[in-house]
């Protein structure tokens, strides 16, 4: 069960970090739209599931709080990448295995049909 701690009416902590109550949306979410310097109008219509009062709790929140978030923030950042990183070296070694299989005789007639597909689609859009 997540452990709750009420910050200001409307933000919560969770073991996810700072979140609207009663939703799964962080405020790192927002904080993200903020440094790539979208409207705060236009961050407000990409999460219409919640109301106008839980936007401006955690938009308060955030400005109220700006130190505490940017310093949450750009942990939350790190973690993300050392988990981008970690299942894009996983997946590539899985891929090259993958790769390197040789493919079924029984698949060979589809690849080729696929194969001439390809090119007429391709030769078609060049024209």
């Amino acid at each position: 069960m997540a452990s709750v701690s009420h910050q200001q009416a409307g933000v919560v902590r969770t073991e996810r970090g700072l979140v609207i109550a009663g939703t799964r949306i962080t405020l790192y979410q927002f904080i993200d739209y903020i440094h790539s310097g979208y409207p705060l109008q236009l961050i407000r219509q990409y999460f219409p599931q919640i109301t106008d009062e839980q936007f401006e709790a955690a938009i308060s929140y955030i400005e109220a709080n700006r130190t505490e978030i940017e310093a949450e923030y750009q942990i939350v950042v790190k973690k993300n990448e050392e988990v981008r990183q970690y299942w894009e070296a996983r997946n590539s070694e899985h891929f090259a295995q993958i790769a390197a299989m040789s493919s079924k005789p029984s698949k060979e007639a589809i690849r080729s049909k696929l194969a001439a597909w390809k090119a007429k689609i391709e030769s078609s859009a060049s024209e």
